[in-house]
């Protein structure tokens, strides 16, 4: 496997760009949901909390991979 020095850069730096973009995506996403929450119960509200956690991880995953993606083969292009 040939990893390029310019490539790994690319995807560190998309890596950083997809964590920075998935606070702003998991923000919107978060507060469309419990703009729309109907829970009444603790039990509720406490499935509901678990849900967004998932979410947020879900969200942040891959936010990460696909920039680092596209970080790699940006640095694979421009760097060689």
């Amino acid at each position: 496997m040939d990893l390029s020095l310019a490539g790994l850069i690319g995807a560190m730096l998309g890596a950083l760009m997809g964590a920075i973009n998935s606070i702003v995506i998991v923000a919107y996403v978060v507060g469309q949901l419990r703009a729309k929450d109907a829970s009444q119960t603790p039990a509720e509200r406490e499935a509901f909390e678990v849900k967004l956690a998932v979410i947020r991880r879900l969200i942040l995953g891959v936010d990460i991979a696909v920039c680092a993606g596209i970080g790699y083969w940006f640095g694979m292009t421009v760097g060689g």
